[in-house]
């Protein structure tokens, strides 16, 4: 690879890590061909971008931006893919269910709005993390919640007090 080529690469690297705030850095080495199309088959669905790149360049992608990626470029050694997506968990959600198949992906890594996970053993953290669209969602139907009390209670309040009344009225 020439020095134009790999400062290219770089380039593009760094556009696309600037581009985002989740990016997985794995090991998907030692799939075969047909394990490797499905893995990213699954991710091209689930609108993740899949990528197999070289350490030196990632790292050098990485260190010239302004994210703190902490101590994921200690982690770049042996062969190294990066997924990178909008939603923090579904990379996440895509490795655990194709490890069920298979031992890979090994996730050495992530990096999500800010906050880096380091090693295999912080993948079930990682799919336990809420989407942005899930966290609204919770806080709108923690909000509907007390008015939906407060409508019901009237609504069966009024009905017994319009019962009180009848009753008062007939006798």
């Amino acid at each position: 690879m020439t020095k134009e080529e790999k400062s290219r690469v770089i380039e593009d690297l760094t556009a696309q890590l600037a581009g985002t705030n989740v990016v997985y850095v794995t090991d998907i080495s030692g799939l075969n061909a047909e394990n490797t199309s499905n893995l990213r088959r699954a991710c091209f669905k689930a609108g993740i971008k899949l990528e197999v790149v070289k350490n030196t360049l990632l790292e050098k992608a990485m260190g010239s931006l302004d994210n703190n990626y902490g101590e994921l470029p200690s982690i770049l050694k042996g062969s190294t893919s990066i997924m990178i997506a909008e939603n923090g968990n579904a990379p996440a959600k895509i490795i655990k269910e194709f490890r069920k198949k298979s031992d890979k992906p090994v996730l050495k890594g992530a990096y999500i709005h800010e906050a880096v996970f380091i090693g295999d053993n912080q993948l079930d953290a990682l799919v336990a993390l809420k989407s942005k669209d899930e966290v609204i969602g919770e806080i709108i139907g923690l909000l509907q919640s007390p008015a939906k009390n407060v409508v019901s209670a009237l609504k069966s309040g009024g009905s017994t007090i319009a019962g009180l009344v009848k009753t008062l009225s007939e006798r």
